[in-house]
């Protein structure tokens, strides 16, 4: 993807000084993940692991290239969705991107970067450590920028499942449901998420400073075909539990991806009212 936009005015960044301690290297990701889809909290595990310290990291530079990428892609979503919004009769409000390293404070809590990016209703902040690149092309096979842009496309998804009373409605949900039950009400959720993220796509692309290149799509499906449950739990436990699905299988990550891509239609992405998921 090429973006010939300013960039976004809407990225804090909150890199750099002090060590970084790195929990257990990729095992300590892993177990955070799983924790993630089973909805159980296993960083107790992850304190039982080898840490290592790394270098003391330097604040970047006003130039980072890094940091111009994903202020671009924010920039992106940001016109996307106001348009939505309008068509709609609503007002879209931006939300913040923040930069951090090895963890970070937010209105959701304390989270290290072993978690990967997240979204925080609380604050209306989408959360990165951009180490997750790294992860997400050599651990999870998953290379390209376009698959870089399509995590922070999903992240931004949840904020306008926010504003919508989406996110509301399926938290309001779950002091009714068994464990088993919201996890697929979860699932429904993150499937959204990703048929958003299509959306951006489909209409980032007849943005002015927005140019597709070949192969990015495919980049984005590579991705969440990558971060699948099946797939996370089959590498990491050997086997496969439907039941602790939160996010969807990869088959159904990329469906709604590329559903959202073909479509551009916010109607066509009611995951909570489907008999196909």
């Amino acid at each position: 993807m090429q973006w010939f936009g300013k960039g976004s005015d809407n990225v804090e960044d909150g890199r750099g000084g002090g060590g970084r301690v790195a929990l257990g290297g990729g095992v300590g990701i892993i177990i955070v993940i799983l924790g993630l889809l089973f909805g159980k909290d296993l960083t107790g595990l992850v304190s039982q692991l080898p840490t290592t310290t790394e270098q003391t990291q330097t604040a970047p530079s006003a130039n980072d290239p890094q940091k111009k990428f994903v202020s671009g892609v924010l920039e992106s979503t940001e016109q996307v969705w106001d348009q939505q919004f309008a068509a709609m009769g609503l007002q879209y409000e931006h939300p913040k991107l923040r930069l951090f390293t090895g963890s970070v404070q937010s209105a959701c809590g304390g989270a290290s970067s072993a978690v990967g990016p997240f979204y925080c209703p609380g604050d209306h902040k989408v959360y990165i450590d951009l180490a997750f690149y790294d992860d997400l092309k050599n651990r999870f096979g998953a290379a390209g920028d376009f698959a870089q842009a399509y995590v922070i496309a999903h992240e931004v998804g949840h904020h306008v499942q926010n504003l919508l009373g989406i996110s509301g409605k399926v938290e309001e949900a779950r002091r009714r449901l068994s464990e088993v039950e919201y996890n697929r009400l979860s699932v429904k959720l993150e499937l959204q998420a990703d048929f958003y993220a299509g959306v951006w796509a489909h209409h980032a692309q007849n943005l002015k400073d927005f140019k597709l290149d070949a192969g990015d799509i495919d980049e984005a499906l590579t991705a969440a075909n990558a971060i699948g449950d099946d797939k996370l739990q089959q590498q990491a436990q050997g086997e496969v539990v439907p039941d602790a699905f939160t996010h969807g299988t990869s088959a159904q990550r990329m469906y709604w991806f590329k559903k959202g891509f073909d479509t551009g239609d916010l109607k066509q992405g009611d995951t909570f009212n489907t008999s196909r998921l």
